[in-house]
């Protein structure tokens, strides 16, 4: 599905928006996707983000899930809108011990105050991918944050 973003500097306001979050910054998620209501974040395998038998944890999977799906959202919004998530349910399909999780955020319907969105991650290890999560997201535009 293609879709026309409301700001004519939308990748420079998420990519801003992207590199301001200092959690996403605290994982080592990186930003390496990015298109009208699309956008793919990636997060290296380290035992920072692992759980007690060596899996990516899931705080990890479910964090860079929500903040794909919310930029891919925030990446059709008008200039000076900022995006929360006001609801989000996923599913831990895989246990993911692959050298990079990806996310893979997409939106589902735009809409003036409510969008939404999905998520799938995957596992990614020497051409294989396992599919590790899915969800599905509830982005709420709001005025007056930055973005």
């Amino acid at each position: 599905m293609e879709f026309a973003p409301k700001d004519p500097d939308w990748q420079a306001r998420v990519r801003a928006s992207f590199s301001a979050q200092k959690f996403m910054a605290h994982l080592g998620a990186e930003l390496v996707h990015l298109a009208p209501g699309a956008v793919d974040l990636e997060l290296k395998l380290r035992p920072e983000v692992t759980q007690q038998h060596g899996f990516f944890h899931a705080g990890a999977t479910t964090s860079i899930a929500d903040s794909a799906a919310g930029y891919a959202a925030l990446s059709l919004f008008a200039a000076g809108i900022g995006v929360l998530t006001s609801e989000f349910k996923i599913n831990l399909l895989n246990p993911a011990r692959q050298q990079i999780l990806l996310a893979r955020g997409r939106v589902v319907k735009p809409g003036r105050t409510l969008t939404i969105a999905k998520a799938d991650v995957y596992g990614l290890d020497d051409g294989t991918q396992v599919h590790v999560a899915t969800g599905l997201f509830t982005l709420m535009g709001v005025s007056g944050v930055r973005d």
